[in-house]
């Protein structure tokens, strides 16, 4: 049965426009957001104290979506805090420290380990901690402290976040909007990552042996001597016993959680709900033991910490994730049943069917568009704000062309984050700077190449899996 579209599906598909304009001019989409909520609930109850109620609902319905998301992320951050208080971070990572023996496998080893670490603490605690523990390590072999903030973004803020196998907070979002189960996008996105990330890590090394080879970077007199104050520090760790212990233990536990996921077959919010059982019983463990005094407090001050980061990330994605939920099946919990037409299968759904009827698409283009819409949600460098548009986009053209979803999907998820979460937009890349001592301009322009390659590479893939 042919659908109508009616005036709701035409604000909605302004709306998207104005929010893709709005990230370009690399502003907040928040107010655009907000906005076209309002619009679509006028269109729909025709009454403004109707229509505010609705504002609110939506906003509501997306936090209900993203809990379990913000929930994790605030326990992992709250589980690193106390982590990094007590020493147990470093004494976990620092024998990894002796594989490295030249700069070449210093770039390969501090990558995966970032890479492995941010799976399980996301890459904005692991930043600190690998930086402080690699850094002295990589500068003293002869590696430069820019290679070392490369290994970090590509191999954290790229890898490990864009596919988000553990936490799921990238694929949660992602897979909201475009109205399709958590587990397919993660699936999904496996070999996309898997590309991307051979791609982008091996030109980066290329070029960085190369400019090793030629002199172009090197190591400096006054870098060698910086890295020894931060030697000394290193060396002098605490290693009472029971911080040994859970160095050991802590690793343990993640992996018997990751183990765990493949024989009890948990996905989505069970796996997720695993790894945040793990972290908050690793935090309160650790707080137990590492504070002498006032130690039930201190659980509650790092679980406070943890909740203001979490809240902090995902308040500007609550509002644009709010109004992509109204695409899908968010319309008819917030407007009712009667907000679209019989037959109707969702706002994008309608949309992608009329696209495909007047516009001659292909699998080529819908792939293209979502490795461009991607890379424009990650302007604003947050990585995170706007990929909801992203599954929205692939919702679209997935029910346009009867393509794979999950793929467009993990297509856009992956382009913004890599663009938007650490490695190309320069005031995303502050953290891995600052740690590492280097401008993060410069940095960015020695990603540029590399990133551009393996988004151009995993763009062509996605083709032959749609």
């Amino acid at each position: 049965m042919e659908i109508q579209l009616l005036a709701i599906h035409w604000v909605y598909l302004i709306f998207i426009f104005l929010i893709i304009g709005v990230m370009v001019m690399r502003k907040d989409t928040t107010l655009v957001s907000i906005l076209g909520i309002l619009a679509i609930s006028m269109l729909v109850t025709k009454s403004l104290p109707s229509s505010i109620l609705s504002l609110f609902n939506s906003l509501i319905f997306a936090i209900k979506e993203l809990l379990g998301t913000i929930l994790i992320i605030s326990l992992i951050v709250a589980m690193g805090k106390v982590l990094t208080h007590s020493g147990i971070n470093e004494l976990m990572v620092r024998p990894i420290t002796r594989m490295i023996k030249s700069p070449l496998i210093a770039y390969w080893v501090i990558g995966i380990a970032m890479m492995i670490i941010s799976w399980f603490f996301w890459p904005s605690p692991a930043v600190a901690l690998i930086g402080a523990v690699f850094l002295p390590v990589a500068v003293r072999v002869g590696l430069p402290p820019l290679a070392v903030a490369m290994a970090i973004n590509l191999f954290g803020h790229g890898i490990a976040l864009s596919g988000d196998f553990v936490i799921q907070g990238a694929p949660t979002i992602t897979a909201g909007a475009a109205g399709i189960p958590v587990g397919d996008v993660v699936s999904a996105s496996v070999p996309l990552v898997m590309v991307m990330g051979i791609v982008t890590t091996v030109v980066a090394f290329y070029f960085l042996r190369r400019d090793l080879k030629n002199g172009t970077i090197s190591v400096t007199s006054n870098q060698l001597a910086k890295i020894q104050t931060q030697e000394v520090k290193i060396n002098s760790l605490d290693k009472r016993r029971y911080k040994l212990i859970l160095a050991f233990l802590i690793p343990v536990l993640f992996l018997l959680d990751v183990i765990g996921m493949f024989v009890l077959n948990l996905t989505g919010g069970d796996a997720t709900a695993l790894v945040g059982g793990t972290a908050i019983l690793i935090l309160i463990l650790t707080s137990l033991l590492h504070h002498k005094k006032n130690r039930m407090d201190k659980i509650t001050e790092y679980l406070v910490e943890g909740f203001q980061f979490g809240f902090k990330v995902f308040g500007p994605v609550i509002p644009i994730a709010a109004f992509f939920y109204l695409g899908d099946s968010g319309v008819l919990t917030i407007l009712g049943k009667d907000a679209l037409p019989q037959g109707s299968n969702g706002i994008v759904n309608d949309l992608g069917v009329a696209l495909a009827s007047i516009v001659p698409l292909t699998k080529h283009i819908a792939a293209v568009t979502l490795a461009i819409v991607g890379s424009i949600t990650g302007l604003d460098g947050s990585g995170f704000s706007g990929i909801s548009l992203a599954g929205s986009v692939a919702k679209l053209f997935g029910s346009a062309l009867h393509l794979d979803i999950a793929t467009l999907t993990a297509l856009g998820q992956i382009a913004g984050i890599w663009v938007g979460g650490g490695t190309l937009i320069p005031w995303a890349l502050i953290p891995a700077a600052a740690i590492t001592g280097v401008d993060p301009f410069e940095l960015a322009r020695r990603n540029l190449i590399p990133v551009t390659i393996g988004l151009i590479v995993t763009t062509i893939f996605a083709m032959f899996l749609l």
